[in-house]
């Protein structure tokens, strides 16, 4: 892997489209949940001014710019909501994109997730802080792993559970990944895989990262690219990347 500094101009040179990962990468990792019964309370990340700018300047410049996550539309409209007119946003890890005022879905998964759900709510542990709304997955905050959910995803072969340090993601197999989003927006954008730069920091950016014909890792212990993000005090990785980008066009 080369540093981020070493992408040169001929490099992007056939790069259209740019699909960023949200939490540790566009906007600092971290989301305050408190859940009481019914009600659920969130304080989660905006995108700041830099990286606003950066974005409407690449937009400017010809990228389309597409943003990746686990987390839901509601969630990912009111963190980009200054950023709506130049972005695509594909949410609950390939679930479905919102494009010009257009919501896509790419997969069904509730035959799949309404049985496990039940289970799920019952299991009672002190780490556990709250379950995320979502459509088409299911995401359950935990202060650390429980094992009680790891064990309830595991009995059913279809679904996936993916543990990130501040959440679990569960949801179905192959159907339901990042990278199924990225194939989604190319196929809006009549785009190639050659055509497309991603950058990802965590275990759920894996196969989305395959996707790009420039993959960049904003975290070398999780994930691998051809590209890496040096970490510099609090600018953070996507920050770093559309700097070197405007750079060298």
């Amino acid at each position: 892997m080369l540093p981020i500094t070493s992408l040169t101009k001929e490099a992007i040179k056939n790069i259209k489209l740019i699909v960023l990962d949200v939490d540790g990468v566009l906007v600092p990792r971290g989301t305050k949940i408190k859940q009481f019964g019914n009600k659920t309370i969130f304080e989660t990340k905006k995108i700041g001014g830099r990286e606003i700018e950066m974005i409407r300047k690449l937009k400017e410049k010809g990228f389309s710019i597409n943003i990746n996550s686990g987390r839901g539309l509601y969630m990912l409209e009111e963190m980009f909501r200054e950023i709506l007119p130049f972005v695509s946003l594909t949410y609950e890890n390939g679930s479905a994109t919102w494009f010009k005022g257009r919501v896509y879905q790419h997969v069904n998964s509730f035959e799949h997730l309404r049985k496990i759900l039940p289970k799920l709510q019952a299991v009672k542990n002190k780490n556990i802080k709250g379950f995320e709304p979502k459509e088409f997955i299911i995401s359950i905050h935990c202060k650390k792993r429980v094992k009680e959910i790891e064990g309830i995803a595991a009995q059913e072969r279809k679904l996936y559970c993916i543990w990130n340090s501040e959440a679990y993601d569960i949801g179905v197999k192959k159907i339901q990944t990042k990278a199924v989003g990225v194939k989604a927006v190319a196929k809006l954008l009549h785009l190639k895989k050659n055509n497309i730069l991603v950058i990802g920091d965590n275990y759920n950016d894996r196969e989305m990262m395959k996707e790009g014909g420039i993959a960049v890792t904003a975290d070398k212990t999780r994930v691998k690219g051809d590209f890496y993000v040096p970490l510099k005090g609090k600018v953070l990785p996507a920050g770093l990347l559309m700097g070197q980008i405007l750079r060298v066009l």
